[in-house]
């Protein structure tokens, strides 16, 4: 099999959690005395590390902040998400991405998370959906400087792994995710959990509502082509 490799994003891919992270955004907006609003949202956070997230919607603003200050907010948003989380009943996972998981494994294919969130949010999400012993592989916004869209995070991925990005997939759910893979020359499944399919079919490889229609053996014919 010439697919060696599946590589997901995390916040709106792996779990549903836009709504809660917009507002925790917005929360620390308030706390440095600005307010937010949907379209900086997007254009700054969506699909990004949530320090760059944090670190450029607030220079949009006009505030330049050292780096100490900027790692304290990362933390700040990192423990209200966790305690948002600890509230829920029962976590808001994508449909069907324990079964897709499994279908991967039962494939010997080696999963990955490239994700911007911070590293505590993942490892708690993944432990209490008893999802961590799937992943074989964990980049998150500790481990580059440089967030989606460029390709750092799944050049690293493709690195620890000792790939070629021939021999892998991305799975995204934004244009900025979809962005960084391509720049790492890995082909990529937009799943449309947030963009609707129309958006994602002009910028991904393939395009899909859910996991379990994503269709591995094709995904693989076309990565064998020469």
């Amino acid at each position: 099999m010439s697919l060696k490799a599946v590589f997901l994003d995390f916040s709106g891919s792996i779990i549903d959690d836009e709504t809660i992270n917009q507002a925790l955004i917005a929360d620390i907006m308030l706390g440095e005395n600005l307010l937010a609003n949907d379209a900086d949202y997007v254009e700054y956070c969506r699909g990004r590390s949530d320090r760059a997230c944090l670190n450029d919607i607030l220079v949009n603003r006009g505030r330049v902040l050292p780096d100490d200050y900027l790692d304290k907010l990362v933390e700040t948003k990192a423990k209200a998400y966790l305690a948002q989380m600890e509230q829920l009943p029962k976590l808001p996972l994508s449909s069907h991405i324990e079964e897709f998981l499994i279908q991967l494994k039962e494939q010997n294919i080696a999963i990955g998370l490239v994700t911007g969130a911070s590293r505590s949010v993942v490892e708690y999400i993944l432990q209490r959906a008893n999802l961590r012993e799937k992943f074989d592989l964990i980049v998150t916004g500790e481990d580059t400087i440089s967030s989606k869209p460029e390709p750092d995070p799944y050049l690293l991925a493709i690195q620890n792994l000792s790939l070629q990005p021939d021999e892998c997939l991305a799975i995204e759910d934004n244009p900025i995710g979809i962005e960084s893979a391509k720049q790492a020359k890995i082909q990529v499944v937009g799943i449309a959990n947030i963009y609707p399919l129309h958006m994602l079919q002009r910028i991904a490889n393939w395009t899909v509502d859910n996991f379990l229609e994503i269709e591995l053996e094709r995904i693989d014919r076309v990565l064998s082509q020469p």
